[in-house]
């Protein structure tokens, strides 16, 4: 099979690799609009649950993701200057960089090829490949060449946010609150390596504008939120990639598509779908992608079949996902509503945000409930899944295309 990946990112890697892997005889190329070593955002984050099922499609892949992984402790919310709140558990960050390199290596090491600076504007510059794969990110051009096929829809989210990273290393997976006369504003920091973290700011639209981020360029809005941070940053710098061509300040997109392929062209990634940052399963579910599909396209003998199989499969198994990160999303756009209970009861709500219960009980009765239930396995059920029918993007999304 001769296939074309439009996208070097994770999805559209290893989904060359898995083939490659596979079946040494497919002809599998890779074309990546930016130069090598330019990527947008610092880490990512993942748990055990993703090296589990690399381990099991790519051993080798799975071994050296392992081995550059940051493993934080466990994660704490600090708000103002209040004693923080620290829980236990681990996770892994890896920085997005390291991670690209280490696929790119691998993927060469099979026989694929893979292209920068190599930009695709329609199918038809890819000549006679059998299958397209559109993994080229939330921004797709080869998926708005066939919206109306795909029956694409992106919806923004409110609140403002910008991906930075620091020196300071966090060892926990970090939510800090600070307070300021336009109105809190908040971090989501974690370590991906021996000397870098991520640190996302985000804040209500309002706040954005009246601390004068609407006026500010890349130095000036570093230097403002490292002042407004100096408790948590604790002397360290921000830095941004806006250099790089990233925009400062985002609003979220999330991109839901009815089809998921027309003709020999298919989605992946964030081309395909995308889910809240606050949830932080953007790579373990680009991954996941790439996973099933080559399983689809390994056991179908039918190109269209094969396709069918892997966008319904996909559809289904993103369904729960896409509406916790919804309500993630929402519980950050309701800071107001949780902020003055005492930091153990917010972060409590903050960590089951993804309860679709949450926003429809008062924040003191809910709090009350979530203790009543954690030593009874059906209550808590209950409490997480017992709710009115869910409201917005993704219900929208789930009774068109799921």
């Amino acid at each position: 099979m001769r296939i074309a990946c439009v996208g070097g990112g994770p999805a559209g890697l290893y989904f060359a690799i898995l083939m490659k892997a596979n079946d040494p005889g497919h002809d599998v190329r890779i074309f990546e609009r930016s130069p090598r070593g330019h990527t947008y955002g610092w880490g990512v984050v993942f748990w055990d649950d993703l090296l589990e099922q690399l381990e099991a499609s790519d051993p080798a892949t799975a071994s050296e993701i392992s081995e550059s992984s940051f493993c934080w402790n466990g994660q704490l919310l600090a708000v103002e200057d209040k004693e923080p709140v620290h829980v236990g558990g681990h996770g892994y960050g890896i920085g997005r960089q390291r991670l690209l390199d280490l696929l790119v290596e691998r993927a060469r090491s099979l026989g694929v090829r893979v292209e920068f600076e190599s930009e695709i504007e329609s199918p038809d510059d890819l000549g006679d490949a059998d299958l397209i794969v559109a993994c080229d990110g939330v921004n797709s051009p080869m998926r708005h060449l066939h919206r109306e096929l795909f029956r694409t829809d992106v919806v923004a989210g409110a609140n403002k946010y910008i991906w930075l990273g620091t020196s300071r290393v966090f060892d926990a997976f970090t939510f800090a609150f600070v307070h300021t006369l336009a109105g809190w504003i908040w971090c989501h920091a974690y370590g991906f390596d021996k000397s870098t973290s991520t640190f996302i700011a985000e804040c209500s639209p309002d706040t954005w504008t009246g601390l004068g981020f609407d006026q500010l360029g890349e130095v000036d809005t570093a230097q403002r939120l490292e002042q407004i941070f100096e408790l948590q940053l604790q002397g360290h710098p921000l830095r941004s990639k806006a250099s790089q061509g990233s925009t400062p300040w985002l609003s979220f997109r999330t991109v839901t598509n009815a089809n998921w392929h027309a003709g020999n062209v298919v989605l992946m990634g964030d081309a395909a779908h995308t889910t809240h940052f606050t949830i932080g399963s953007g790579t373990r579910l680009a991954l996941e992608d790439a996973i099933s599909l080559a399983t689809s396209l390994q056991q179908e003998s039918n190109l269209a079949t094969a396709l069918e199989r892997y966008g319904t499969e996909r559809r289904r198994a993103l369904r729960r996902t896409q509406n916790e990160a919804w309500f993630s999303a929402r519980w950050f756009e309701s800071v107001p509503r949780y902020i003055d209970l005492d930091p153990p009861k917010l972060f409590a709500l903050l960590r089951d945000r993804r309860s679709p219960l949450l926003p429809r009980v008062p924040p003191s009765l809910y709090y009350r409930l979530y203790r009543a239930t954690q030593s009874n396995a059906v209550l808590r059920m209950l409490r997480r899944w017992v709710a009115p029918g869910v409201k917005g993007v993704y219900a929208r999304a789930s009774r068109g295309a799921m």
